[in-house]
């Protein structure tokens, strides 16, 4: 039993090793010195980060990332919020069949989703607009908020619905002021979803937009062209650590495991 306990503890050790040691070697690049991708950091420089917030070819498309990832997350949550509440209300055969379908996007593989947006935009004569890649990651993406919202209503406590309906409250009334408030977490965290991968997705928005607009994983990709820069290791870098703060922050107020779809005993 005791050796089974270390061999446990030893592989978990392991496997948090092999996990975090590409982000240390990402962290060492990006305060290197030089202008090269080294590691171990030949001197200690931190100006690179400066270039990803103030240098205007990265600054554009850090700026262009953010724009469509908080638009694409608004978008989604406000397509899985009347899907999800409509099942959650009304439990019919075709409420189950729209959630269903809400989730076919997500579980393609994300090139042939986004060959059928390219392809579609290409048809309609919308390709290259920004809105575009907006609504592609919102599709594709919303079936994170779905599957959070539905959590969500699940976890209501129907008899305090049952009340307030019962004290005469109309069904806009027990929506704003008694689901709302108890959902509200999980519509907090379905965004930030949506928000973390829209900010990281490359494939769907350089098919949808890669030739007039240029997102910062567009730029990184682009780099690499003309040649290494430890810029690109900084952006990979305020990349994770504004996913952990992120869902820090969601950890901090709500109860993430549940979020996540964890069930209480």
């Amino acid at each position: 039993m005791k050796l089974g306990k270390i061999l446990s503890t030893l592989f978990f050790w392991i496997v948090g090793i092999v996990t975090i040691a590409p982000f240390v070697v990402i962290a060492g690049v990006s305060v290197n010195e030089r202008k090269s991708l080294t590691f171990p950091p030949e001197g200690f420089n931190l100006g690179w980060y400066g270039d990803l917030f103030l240098d205007a070819e990265w600054r554009e498309p850090l700026m262009t990332s953010l724009t469509i990832a908080i638009c694409a997350s608004l978008l989604a949550v406000l397509i899985a919020f009347p899907v999800a509440w409509f099942n959650w209300r009304y439990r019919t055969g075709f409420g189950k069949l729209v959630a269903g379908l809400g989730a076919m996007p997500f579980l393609l593989p994300p090139v042939i989703t986004a060959m059928g947006f390219l392809t579609f935009f290409i048809i309609l004569g919308y390709y290259g607009e920004f809105w575009t890649v907006v609504v592609a990651h919102a599709i594709f993406l919303v079936t994170l908020p779905l599957v959070s919202l539905s959590l969500g209503f699940e976890d209501i406590d129907t008899s305090l619905v049952e009340a307030s309906r019962s004290m005469g409250a109309s069904e806009t009334t027990v929506l704003r002021t008694v689901v709302l408030p108890m959902i509200r977490p999980y519509v907090i965290s379905g965004f930030c979803f949506v928000f973390v991968i829209s900010l990281n997705e490359y494939i769907i928005a350089v098919m949808t937009v890669g030739a007039v607009f240029e997102t910062l994983p567009m730029k990184i990709f682009n780099a690499l062209r003309y040649g290494y820069t430890p810029v690109m290791a900084a952006a990979s870098v305020v990349f994770v650590a504004s996913t952990v703060l992120i869902f820090s922050l969601v950890a901090a107020f709500s109860d993430l495991p549940k979020l996540l779809g964890a069930r209480s005993k």
